[in-house]
């Protein structure tokens, strides 16, 4: 495949995020159709990777949803976090080579299989790679921080405001809607995130509609005013 193909495919598949770092040339470029070796296809709930797997690649999520979560000491599983096409995965497992999650599909799903002894070989020949992956991996820790502040100090309505949000800004950077989403989680599946029994995300859900902030049908939603709901993330809460 020449460098130019190379762009083209890239530049369709929301994958250019880690596959195309700014600034490459053209050999570069060229260097990178190595590193991705095989795409692999995940059918809805079955696990891409599981807790204690041994670690050999981080995925890029090519089409599809995925939840990361945790079996906690009782047995209950925990919710860590939700992928999206474009997002990267695996990154659990650098520390320990082995992963300390799983990653459930939400629905079927294709990722993009990157061993990472070839990311590591490819970085040293192109130090933007290694800059780039260095970039996702700060991004996965700052996510981490607003998820503590997330469940350590919002209420209900702030937490489901702040997902909401949150949510779609990802999707409309991936060129969908910026008011229009549908939940690829349950509520349950929510709830367990945000730190929220599943009544409490039902009812806030409902508080929100009541009040014209949101439309709900079933998972479908549609964001009637995006101001609303960072207004209720910015309102200070009572000591």
């Amino acid at each position: 495949m020449t460098p130019q193909a190379i762009k083209v495919a890239c530049s369709n598949c929301n994958l250019r995020e880690l596959c195309m770092p700014m600034g490459l040339s053209d050999g570069d470029l060229g260097k990178l159709d190595e590193l991705v070796t095989q795409r692999r296809r995940i059918k809805r709930g079955s696990a891409l990777f599981s807790n204690g797997d041994k670690f050999s690649a981080l995925y890029a999520i090519r089409v599809g949803f995925f939840k990361t979560c945790v079996t906690t000491e009782g047995g209950r599983d925990q919710v860590t976090g939700f992928q999206m096409a474009g997002e990267i995965m695996g990154l659990d497992g650098i520390v320990g080579d082995r992963h300390t999650c799983d990653a459930v599909a939400l629905e079927d799903a294709e990722v993009c299989v990157m061993p990472y002894e070839r990311i590591e070989d490819l970085s040293r020949d192109v130090p933007a790679l290694q800059t780039h992956v260095h970039r996702i991996m700060s991004r996965e820790i700052v996510r981490d921080h607003g998820v503590m502040l997330l469940l350590g100090s919002m209420r209900a309505e702030e937490r489901l405001a702040a997902f909401l949000l949150n949510l779609v800004q990802r999707l409309q950077a991936r060129g969908f809607s910026s008011s229009e989403l549908v939940l690829r989680m349950t509520r349950e599946e929510i709830g367990s995130y945000l730190g929220l029994k599943l009544e409490t995300v039902s009812r806030t859900f409902s508080k929100f509609a009541e009040e014209g902030i949101v439309e709900v049908k079933q998972r479908h939603v549609r964001i009637l005013s995006s101001d609303a709901l960072r207004a209720i993330v910015n309102t200070p809460s009572c000591a």
